[in-house]
C-alpha cells in the first residue's frame, strides 16, 4: 500500500537529511548521531535486509561527509564507524523482538477469536422468514469479548432470542456470558413460554452463583430481553429483566421504544424471591427491525456527557438501511461518531428483520 511504501521512506529520508544538514553547516559539525538514528528508525518499519542496507549506506555516507569536511579521523572516522556498526545490529536485535512479539500477539487474538466464537457463536443469517445480524463490539483494548451476550435459537414454539449483559468485567463475565448462552441453548427448546424460560435461567445463574466465592455469588446478576416470534400471528413477544428496551422500526423508517409494561429485576436477583415479569406482545409485520441493544450503546456519552439516544438517532439516519447487517453498520458508525472513538462500555447488538414476502407473480 501506498501509506506503508511512505513510512518505509522515513529511513531513507532521514540520511537525506543528514547530508543536507553536514554540507549546510561548518566542518566541525559531525551529522553521524542523525545518521545513527536511521537504522533504528528503521527497525519497526522494514525487513532485516532493509535495516542491514540502511545501516550499511549510513555507514557509506558518513565516510563520504567526513572526507569532504576532512575530518575522517579516530575520533570522527573511526569511532563514528564503529558506532554506526554497533546501532544498526542493535536494530536488527530490536526488529527480531518486535517480529516475535508481533506473532505472539497475532496468535493470542486468533485463539481470542476461536474463543469468541466459542463463546458468542455467530447466529444464523436467516430462520424462516427472519434474517438476522449481530454485532460485538468490545469496550477493552485487543480485547473481542467481555460481559455482553446473544443467541438465537429455532424452537417447536417459534424463534427465540436472548439478548444480555452480565454483570462485572474480565474473564468472570466472559465465563458467566458463556454459561448464559450455553444455558439459553439447553433450555429454549423445552420452556413452554418465556416466563419458564426465564425461571430456568434464574435457576442456572443461582446454581453457578453458588459454585463461586465473593461478590459474584452475592452480587452477580444478568440484564436480559427473552424474544420469542410468532410467524402465524406476526408478533414478536418480549419478556424485559432489567435489560434496556429494543426499538422497533417499521417499513416506512418509523422507530419506536418496546417498553415493558412492568418493570423486572434482572436475572440472578433471587434474593428479592419471586418477581413476575410479564410478557409483552407487539406487532411485527414483514418489513418490521426488531433492534435489541446493551447499555453500552445507550450509555455511550459525547464530549459534553451526554448520553446517545437511539430512538431519536436512527430517526435521523436518512438512508433506509437494506437489511440487518447494514443497520448494526449505520448503528456503530453513528455511536462512534458520537462517542468520538472506542466505546466506554462492550456494546452487544441484535437486529431481527421480518422479510416480506415476494410479490405475487
Amino acid at each position: 500500500m501506498s501509506w506503508r511504501r511512505g513510512v518505509e521512506m522515513i529511513p531513507w529520508a532521514i540520511i537525506v537529511i543528514a547530508v543536507v544538514a553536514d554540507l549546510a553547516t561548518p566542518t566541525d559539525v559531525s551529522t553521524a548521531p542523525l545518521l545513527a538514528a536511521a537504522p533504528v528508525t528503521a527497525a519497526p518499519l522494514s525487513r532485516t535486509r532493509t535495516i542491514v542496507a540502511v545501516g550499511l549506506v549510513a555507514m557509506i555516507v558518513h565516510i563520504f561527509l567526513a572526507g569532504v569536511d576532512h575530518t575522517f579521523g579516530w575520533r570522527l572516522g573511526i569511532a563514528n564507524q564503529l558506532t554506526l556498526a554497533a546501532v544498526t545490529v542493535l536494530a536488527v536485535g530490536l526488529h527480531r523482538m518486535l517480529r516475535r512479539r508481533e506473532e505472539g500477539a497475532r496468535r493470542a487474538e486468533r485463539v481470542a477469536e476461536v474463543a469468541q466464537k466459542a463463546v458468542l457463536p455467530t447466529p444464523p443469517a436467516r430462520i424462516g422468514a427472519l434474517e438476522i445480524a449481530a454485532s460485538y463490539i468490545a469496550a477493552e483494548d485487543e480485547a473481542l469479548i467481555g460481559g455482553d451476550f446473544y443467541a438465537v435459537r429455532e424452537t417447536a414454539r417459534g424463534t427465540r432470542a436472548i439478548l444480555g449483559d452480565v454483570r462485572g468485567k474480565g474473564m468472570a463475565a466472559v465465563q458467566a456470558a458463556s454459561v448464559m448462552v450455553g444455558a439459553f441453548h439447553s433450555y429454549a427448546d423445552y420452556a413452554e413460554d418465556m416466563t419458564e424460560l426465564a425461571g430456568w435461567l434464574d435457576r442456572h445463574l443461582e446454581r453457578e452463583g453458588e459454585r463461586r466465592a465473593g461478590l459474584e455469588q452475592s452480587e452477580g446478576f444478568t440484564t436480559a430481553l427473552l424474544v420469542e416470534f410468532d410467524p402465524v400471528s406476526h408478533t414478536v413477544a418480549l419478556l424485559n429483566r432489567g435489560h434496556p428496551a429494543p426499538l422497533l422500526l417499521d417499513r416506512t423508517g418509523r422507530v419506536r421504544s418496546l417498553d415493558p409494561s412492568q418493570e423486572a429485576p434482572p436475572l440472578g436477583m433471587t434474593v428479592l424471591g419471586v418477581v413476575p415479569a410479564p410478557i409483552d406482545r407487539f406487532a411485527f409485520p414483514p418489513g418490521s427491525t426488531l433492534l435489541c441493544i446493551t447499555d453500552g450503546v445507550t450509555e455511550a456519552r459525547d464530549p459534553l456527557g451526554r448520553f446517545y439516544q437511539p430512538e431519536q438517532r436512527l430517526s435521523l439516519l436518512t438512508r433506509r438501511p437494506s437489511g440487518p447487517a447494514e443497520l448494526l453498520r449505520l448503528l456503530a458508525e453513528d455511536v462512534e461518531r458520537h462517542s468520538h472513538g472506542r466505546p466506554k462500555d462492550d456494546q452487544g447488538i441484535l437486529a431481527i428483520t421480518h422479510v416480506a414476502p415476494p410479490p405475487a407473480p
